[in-house]
């Protein structure tokens, strides 16, 4: 029985578990905040590309365009 408590002291195999989950955790966050920021960012280029095409398709003199 002591034998048995002393491997389970030093075994160490679920802290290498703990520590993938850890950085897997961290970079998802990173990835999903990066994914919200650019979103956010490709949408308003995307608008703003539109309304100028809207505005140049709708005036005649096409100056600007």
């Amino acid at each position: 029985m002591t034998n048995f408590l002393m491997d389970f002291v030093r075994d160490e195999s679920g802290a290498a578990a703990a520590e993938y989950a850890l950085i897997l955790a961290i970079v998802g966050a990173g990835i999903a905040g990066a994914a919200f920021y650019l979103g956010g960012k490709i949408s308003t280029a995307l608008h703003k590309t539109g309304d100028k095409v809207e505005t140049c398709t709708t005036t005649s003199t096409g100056t600007g365009c």
